[in-house]
């Protein structure tokens, strides 16, 4: 009988100039990276890196300060250099999608295939309609994860939130859209009342190789108010032969 216990990951550390991530990794096989949105960390990821991970090797990041959308995506490019991984699928939720394309854009070689849950870009509100909507959003899905959501609310305190949204709302990505190449899994919450389901539907219109999948009840963290039907959707993308 498999262990419900799992011993706990051992976190490292990469620096780039100023920027810093935080990374675990687990499992074997081709690589998963992780990148979470604004105001998360990696415990976003608890319910899927463990059941990625018996398929693949995943590496859970965590952005810490308030780094920008490109930013965030040079500095996991240089890290994913440092680290000599090969071509990754690139799985980001919310800000963490948006960073995602951006990694695509500045190293399609290090990309094999792009995931993008309930991702921003195409947002546009004022920053401070976004900053007092994410309790709302964190809250929609499953009340078992709202200790998370306030622990790195609290975390990421509200001057790095406020200079990560305003970059995020400063930047649209829908020039970008056409020139990515990889094939991408658009997947989002019905409920998302963040970022909503026509935003998702609107994205994944716009990529060359993107299918959009909704799964029903669930807001806008979607990996945790349905973390089955995430789970399974992901792995049958990430197993299917790459288009000729």
């Amino acid at each position: 009988m498999r262990s419900l216990i799992r011993p706990p990951l051992t976190p490292h550390t990469f620096k780039d100039g100023e920027r810093t991530l935080r990374y675990t990794r687990q499992g074997t096989g081709p690589p998963i990276i992780l990148i979470h949105g604004l105001s998360g960390s990696g415990q976003w990821w608890r319910f899927n890196a463990p059941v990625l991970a018996e398929a693949h090797e995943v590496l859970t990041l965590e952005l810490l300060g308030g780094v920008g959308v490109q930013d965030a995506a040079r500095l996991i490019v240089a890290w994913a250099q440092h680290l000599g991984l090969p071509p990754a699928a690139v799985v980001g939720h919310s800000m963490g999608g948006q960073i995602a394309l951006y990694v695509s854009a500045f190293a399609p070689e290090r990309v094999s295939r792009l995931v993008l849950a309930c991702a921003s870009g195409l947002l546009h509100a004022k920053w401070w309609r976004v900053a007092l909507n994410l309790p709302r959003a964190g809250f929609s899905g499953r009340p078992r994860f709202v200790p998370v959501v306030v622990r790195d609310s609290l975390r990421t305190g509200l001057p790095n939130l406020y200079r990560s949204a305003r970059d995020l709302l400063r930047d649209d990505v829908a020039a970008l859209l056409p020139t990515v190449e990889a094939p991408t899994l658009v997947i989002w919450g019905s409920r998302d009342p963040l970022v909503p389901p026509k935003l998702g539907q609107q994205l994944a219109a716009s990529l060359p190789h993107a299918r959009y999948v909704e799964l029903a009840h669930a807001g806008h963290v979607v990996m945790v108010d349905q973390p089955r039907a995430f789970n399974a959707a992901v792995l049958a993308f990430l197993a299917e032969a790459d288009p000729a």
